[in-house]
């Protein structure tokens, strides 16, 4: 499944672009759906992630983000909401043997958190021994290569109010994303501007 996945990355017409020292990559598949990968030039690390599709209409959605956040500011206004700044923010960054998420504005000592992998739901679920906080969410990555999602993998730490859950990634996820970075430094990247890259 992880190279059907790889296969369908390679099929998928694409653009590519060198700016503020990240290597930002559009892939446009047959269907329509859009991802957007953004990688530190020196690193290689992944640094955003984000999926557009258009709606049964067939109008173009909102950009939905899996790893990383937001940088442009968002309207308030226009949103007619505003989030509250103590509230637990929920953001996944990922290493490179890592997927990571950070839970910001959780003050509650190490031994309050319970972080259980529900294989049959494919779903990561963070819970708190006083009731404080409670989130279910899945490793989309995993689910796209066919991939079991386990408990031994996982790890837990946490510092400055912020809980860090972390996934050791499985060999096969390694060796697919290896072979990614090499078919995006084959892509002529441009520091300019956006210029059409032909799938290798």
């Amino acid at each position: 499944m992880a190279a059907i996945w790889l296969e369908k990355l390679r099929a998928a017409q694409k653009t590519c672009i060198i700016q503020d020292g990240r290597r930002k990559i559009h892939f446009t598949f047959s269907d329509g759906l859009e991802l957007a990968e953004e990688y530190d030039i020196n690193s290689e690390e992944l640094v955003l992630r984000k999926w557009r599709k258009k709606s049964t209409l067939g109008n173009v959605g909102k950009w939905e983000i899996e790893v990383g956040e937001q940088t442009t500011p968002v309207n308030f206004e226009a949103e007619g909401l505003i989030e509250s700044n103590v509230n637990p923010v929920f953001i996944r960054k990922d290493t490179k043997t890592h997927f990571m998420w950070r839970i910001r504005n959780l003050p509650y000592p190490l031994d309050n958190y319970k972080v259980t992998a529900k294989p049959e739901e494919n779903q990561i679920i963070i819970s708190t021994a006083n009731k404080k906080y409670y989130k279910k969410f899945g490793i989309p990555d995993l689910s796209r290569c066919g991939l079991p999602l386990q408990q031994e993998p996982i790890e837990i730490a946490h510092a400055n109010n912020t809980l860090l859950v972390s996934y050791k990634k499985p060999s096969a996820i390694l060796d697919m994303e290896k072979k990614l970075q090499q078919e995006l430094k084959k892509l002529k990247a441009t520091k300019d501007g956006d210029v059409d890259c032909t799938p290798s």
